[in-house]
């Protein structure tokens, strides 16, 4: 058996912010990084091999050892920049998977990563906005004066306090009977998609920076608020709790996907999938993960996202895990998740092809 790893050797070395091409090992010896001008990735790398290797014998050594990895490989990093707005919808009609506490960390992640993120909390509960820190009371200016009465998006959003380069839009109170207003009105699936396309078209008019990723947050149904989002975005993100009922579930929305894509907007495709509330110490959560893996494996992320005090605590504090522990293991998950999502670029498949294969893992 491994011998336990005192914790203090996990914590990542002192990089010299000097350029004279080594880093301080822990055990007092310089290393060099690629010469004078040796580049951040070979500083990184340098110090990742002084982590001691473990192995699932010493399961506590393994995570402190994930982390060390981690927070030396992603904090101070910058993410590539898509070539252009990608509009991203996180959407699964299960309730309780994650699909609020991933948009708004995924969001905060990549914004500390040097990216512009707009994120549109489009779920009548306003939790996005909660976890963002913006202003969501009755009467503030929200999605639901953009989808039902035509106010320009402009005028709804608020910059998030904790993170510069992230802006939300809340949703309030005033949400919850959105779906029947939208009814009677013209081009109700498309409100939302009108509303963006001329925010991002007025920025650029304007000389502001360009907004990389807007994530839309949806409410845990598929009505006319999801539907909205679903023709707004030309990408969906699904995140997916590592239980049985989750997957259940799955097959109704893919032929949701499939019919928005059908009828109102074919730029739609599935490009990502992120396993959550995963406990590698279950037989389900491996198989639950293993079964997502087999039948999407272009389009489920390496990365999965564990079970998480601070990520549970965060709202409380008004801020995303991102700002209130960002050395915890569930930040540095969605660190590399937004890494992950970043990377992909716009790569993916077709819900159809999906759904086939969710097809065949049902007959199985």
């Amino acid at each position: 058996m491994t011998d336990p790893i005192p914790v203090q050797s996990l914590s990542a070395p002192d990089v010299s912010r000097e350029t004279s091409g080594s880093v301080q090992m822990p055990n007092g010896t310089q290393q060099p990084t690629g010469g004078p001008h040796g580049g951040d990735d070979e500083r990184r790398s340098a110090l990742i091999a002084t982590v001691p290797a473990v192995d699932d014998t010493t399961p506590v050594a393994a995570e402190l050892a994930m982390d060390a990895r981690r927070r030396i490989e992603l904090q101070g990093r910058r993410f590539p920049r898509p070539p252009k707005t990608r509009i991203i919808t996180v959407a699964n009609q299960k309730g309780g998977v994650g699909k609020t506490t991933t948009t708004v960390n995924v969001a905060a992640g990549l914004a500390q990563s040097g990216l512009n993120v707009l994120v549109i909390d489009n779920d009548p509960q306003g939790n996005a906005s909660t976890a963002l820190g913006i202003e969501h009371r009755a009467g503030t200016p929200s999605v639901y004066e953009v989808l039902v009465e035509g106010e320009s998006l402009a005028s709804t959003v608020q910059q998030c306090p904790d993170v510069p380069n992230l802006w939300g839009v809340p949703a309030t109170i005033d949400l919850s009977g959105s779906e029947i207003e939208l009814v009677s009105l013209v081009s109700r699936e498309t409100r939302l998609r009108k509303a963006i396309d001329k925010y991002l078209a007025d920025r650029l008019a304007a000389g502001e920076e360009r907004i990389d990723y807007v994530l839309i947050d949806c409410p845990p149904s598929l009505g006319l608020l999801t539907v909205n989002a679903f023709v707004a975005g030309r990408e969906v993100f699904i995140p997916i709790q590592c239980e049985y009922y989750a997957l259940e579930g799955l097959s109704q929305l893919l032929k949701t996907i499939d019919l928005i894509r059908s009828h109102l907007n074919p730029e739609l495709r599935v490009s990502s999938i992120l396993l959550t509330m995963y406990d590698g110490r279950t037989n389900l959560a491996q198989q639950v993960a293993g079964e997502v893996r087999s039948h999407f494996p272009a389009e489920t992320f390496k990365t999965t996202i564990p079970r998480s005090v601070r990520i549970s605590e965060a709202p409380s504090y008004g801020q995303t895990v991102m700002t209130y522990d960002a050395t915890s293991t569930g930040a540095l998950a969605y660190l590399q998740a937004s890494r992950e999502l970043a990377e992909r670029g716009q790569g993916g498949s077709s819900p159809r092809r999906a759904m086939k294969a969710e097809a065949v893992g049902a007959q199985d």
